[in-house]
C-alpha cells in the first residue's frame, strides 16, 4: 500500500507542471490570435500602405516640397508596411495580451498582490502608449525639422523606408520604456525593495544617468537627447510623488500583507 502511494507521489508535481504548460500554451494562443485578428482587420481596412503613410507623416513634413521617401530593397515596399501594421496590431491588442498574462499568473498571487497587479498593468500600458504618442506627435516633428535645417542646400534628402522604420521602432521603444519610470519607482517602494528617502537621495544620479541613456539611445543631436532626458527626470519625480501614496507603513499595519508574509514563511 505504501509502495503504491510512493509511486503516485512523484506524478503529482509532474502533472501540475504539465497543466501549467497547457495553460500557458492556451493563453499564448489566445494572445497571438487577438493580435492576428487585429492585424487582418487593419490589413484589409484601412490597409498596410495607409498605416505606413500615417507613420511617415512626421518625416514627410520635414522633407522639401515634392520629395518622397525611397525603397532600395526589392520586397521592401511590401514588407515594411506589413511590419508597421503588425506593430499597430500588437499595440491595439495589448489589453488582450496583458489580460492573458494576468489570467495566467493571477491564481498564484495573494489578494494584496492581485489588487496591486491590475492597476500596474493598466497604468504601464497607458504610459507606454503615451510615450509612443509623445514621440510621434512631438519628438519626431521637432527632431526632423531640426535636422532638416542643417541639411546642405546642395543635396536632396530621400530617406529609405526600411531605415526609417528601424529608427522609429527604436525611438518608440526608448520613449515607451522611459514613460514606465513612475511604475518602476512605485514598485520599488511598494515592495519594500528601496526606501523612498533613498530614491530621493538618488536624484542627482538619475539626472546624470538620464542624459547618458539619452546620448546612447537617441540620434547624436542635442534636441532629441534633451527630449528624452528631461521627461525621464520629470517622470522620476512623478514616480516619487506617487510612491508616497503607496509607501508601506509597516508589516503590522497591513493585515493582508502580514498574513501573506506569514504564509510565505
Amino acid at each position: 500500500m505504501s509502495q503504491d502511494a510512493s509511486n503516485t507521489e512523484p506524478e503529482q508535481p509532474q502533472e501540475s507542471f504539465m497543466s501549467h504548460l497547457v495553460e500557458l500554451r492556451s493563453r499564448l494562443l489566445r494572445a497571438a490570435g487577438a493580435v492576428l485578428a487585429v492585424f487582418i482587420v487593419l490589413f484589409i481596412y484601412p490597409g498596410a500602405s495607409a498605416i505606413y503613410d500615417v507613420l511617415a507623416q512626421p518625416m514627410l513634413a520635414s522633407l522639401p516640397q515634392g520629395t518622397r521617401m525611397i525603397a532600395t530593397g526589392v520586397i521592401t515596399p511590401f514588407m515594411v508596411p506589413v511590419k508597421v501594421t503588425m506593430m499597430a496590431a500588437f499595440v491595439l491588442a495589448l489589453p488582450v495580451v496583458l489580460y492573458q498574462a494576468w489570467a495566467f499568473v493571477a491564481p498564484g498571487l495573494y489578494r494584496h498582490e492581485k489588487r496591486l497587479a491590475m492597476p500596474l498593468i493598466v497604468s504601464s500600458t497607458l504610459l507606454f502608449v503615451l510615450g509612443m504618442a509623445f514621440c510621434y506627435f512631438f519628438v519626431f516633428r521637432t527632431v526632423f525639422h531640426f535636422i532638416a535645417t542643417f541639411a546642405p542646400a546642395s543635396i536632396t534628402p530621400a530617406p529609405d523606408i526600411e531605415a526609417y522604420l528601424s529608427f522609429v521602432m527604436s525611438m518608440f521603444l526608448a520613449f515607451g520604456i522611459t514613460f514606465e519610470v513612475p511604475v518602476v519607482v512605485v514598485l520599488l517602494v511598494r515592495m519594500g525593495i528601496v526606501e523612498l528617502a533613498k530614491l530621493r537621495s538618488w536624484r542627482g544620479y538619475v539626472v546624470v544617468g538620464a542624459f547618458v541613456i539619452a546620448a546612447v539611445v537617441t540620434p547624436p543631436d542635442v534636441v532629441s537627447q534633451f527630449m528624452l532626458a528631461v521627461p525621464l527626470c520629470l517622470l522620476y519625480e512623478v514616480g516619487l510623488l506617487c510612491a508616497r501614496l503607496v509607501t508601506p507603513r509597516g508589516t503590522g499595519d497591513d493585515p493582508e500583507t502580514s498574513d501573506a508574509l506569514t504564509e510565505r514563511h
